[in-house]
Order: C-alpha cells, then sequence, then structure tokens
C-alpha cells in the first residue's frame, strides 16, 4: 500500500490499517486451508487411501521454522530499541533460516515422490494419462508396506501379505479374501487434495520469503527504523503464522488423518 495514503492522517491510523490487513490476508489463507483439509476428509470417506510416517527431512523443516520465527521476533526488537546493525543480523538469520526450510520441504516432498506420492505417467487408449499420488504406483514402487506406507480404509490399515503380494480387508485376519485388484483400481480421491494443499502452501512460502527480503532490504536502507518498525510487524504476523499453518499441515496430513 502506497505511503501517500496515510498522507495528513495520524500515524497510529497507518499503523493499524497495515495490521488489519494483514490479519484479514492471514484470515483469508486460514479459510482456504480450512476447506482444503474438510474437501479431503470428506472426500477420503469409504474411500482407500495412503497413509505414510513423516519423511525425516519435514522433521527439520520444523525446527527451521520455529528458529526462523523466534529470529525475525529478535530482529524486531532488536530494531524497535534503536539496535539496528543486531537487528539486520537477525533478518539476514531469518532469511538463511527461511531458505533452509525452503530446501528441506523439496527434500521432504522428494522423498514422498520416491515412493510414489507424486506423479506418475500411465499409457491407456487415449494416451498418455498423468496421475497425483495413485494407490498403483505406489504400491507397485519399492517402497515396503507396513514401514514406508500403508494403505487404510475408514481408518483401520490393511492387511498385507508380502509373499503372496497380496492386499486383505482389516477385518480378514486369516487373509481369506485378497482385494488387492479392488484397491489398486481405485481412484485416491484424496490424492488431488493433498497436491492443492502442497502446492497452495508453496505459495505462500514464496510470497512469505519475498516479503521477507523486501522488508530485509528496508531495514538495511533505513526505511524501517527505531520509530517506523509496522512492516515488520506485518511481516511478523505473516510469517509466525506461515510456521503455524506448516505444522497444522504436517500434523494434519502424517498424523491426524
Amino acid at each position: 500500500m502506497s505511503e501517500r495514503v496515510f498522507e495528513g492522517h495520524d500515524p497510529e491510523v497507518r499503523n493499524r490499517t497495515k495490521t488489519m490487513l494483514m490479519y484479514f490476508v492471514v484470515f483469508a489463507v486460514t479459510m482456504l486451508f480450512a476447506g482444503f483439509t474438510s474437501a479431503y476428509i470428506v472426500s477420503n470417506m469409504g474411500q482407500f487411501w495412503v497413509h505414510v510416517p513423516a519423511p525425516s527431512m519435514f522433521w527439520t523443516s520444523n525446527v527451521m521454522i520455529a528458529l526462523s520465527s523466534a529470529t525475525l521476533w529478535w530482529a524486531t526488537r532488536a530494531i524497535r530499541q534503536g539496535q539496528t546493525q543486531m537487528g539486520t543480523v537477525a533478518m539476514a538469520l531469518t532469511l538463511l533460516l527461511g531458505i533452509g526450510f525452503t530446501l528441506t520441504q523439496a527434500e521432504g516432498w522428494k522423498q514422498l515422490t520416491a515412493i510414489g506420492m507424486g506423479w506418475d505417467t500411465s499409457e491407456t487408449e487415449s494416451g498418455t494419462a498423468f496421475r497425483w499420488n495413485s494407490l498403483e504406483a505406489i504400491y507397485e514402487s519399492s517402497a515396503v508396506y507396513g514401514e514406508d506406507y500403508d494403505i487404510r480404509f475408514d481408518g483401520q490399515p490393511l492387511l498385507h501379505d508380502a509373499a503372496r503380494g497380496e492386499l486383505y480387508a482389516s477385518d480378514d485376519a486369516l487373509m481369506v479374501q485378497p482385494i488387492t485388484t479392488k484397491v489398486l483400481q481405485s481412484s485416491n480421491s484424496g490424492g488431488g487434495y493433498i497436491w492443492a494443499l502442497v502446492m497452495t502452501h508453496i505459495l505462500h512460502l514464496v510470497f512469505g520469503l519475498i516479503y521477507l527480503v523486501v522488508n530485509g532490504i528496508r531495514v538495511f536502507t533505513g526505511v524501517i527504523h527505531q520509530g517506523d518498525t509496522v512492516r515488520l510487524k506485518a511481516l511478523g504476523i505473516y510469517w509466525h503464522f506461515l510456521g503455524l499453518l506448516w505444522v497444522y499441515l504436517f500434523a494434519f496430513l502424517f498424523y491426524l488423518h
């Protein structure tokens, strides 16, 4: 928002407006992700779906995003106290941690792609078809069932006979009636919502990094200083929210559902 809009107004009006606009953005993003996750839950009702443990790199991501929130808080506090040099260093550390978070995220999704949790292709009568997170691709990958992933129905993991390469319903303790064909021919309807969640998360992460760089430059050039830190406050609201959003997605995808 152009600073000319606030010319002639009480500086407090400018501060409140910028803060409220950021809270509005946070609310809109929250509703967007609430819609995606609700649709994901509904789409998996009465369907087969894949459950995987969290890749190790995502745990590193958790640490990175938590540390970056701490350094951004440190930067804001330092600049408010007139310690510009310390604030600049803290902003630089926040950026490095943000880049580290991005890299560990990419590596985590790469680990999931390696076991079929990503895009794959199949040949059909109409040509090459692209599928995201298909049950068949995951089952036919090198991933070990029961260790790297499992397939569930109504929250219960299917039984698996590694020797026969067959899947059975969770209540078929004697493994009498295989349902492998039925499972693999099913569409992983929730996979599309995972794709939407991932892409939307990445998009907001890119915006966050850009906003962080822009405000880092403002700190370095003196545009943001002890007497004017509202931009840092707005950045903090968005960045801390971004971290909480990732923790929510992490818990939702790998533990809550």
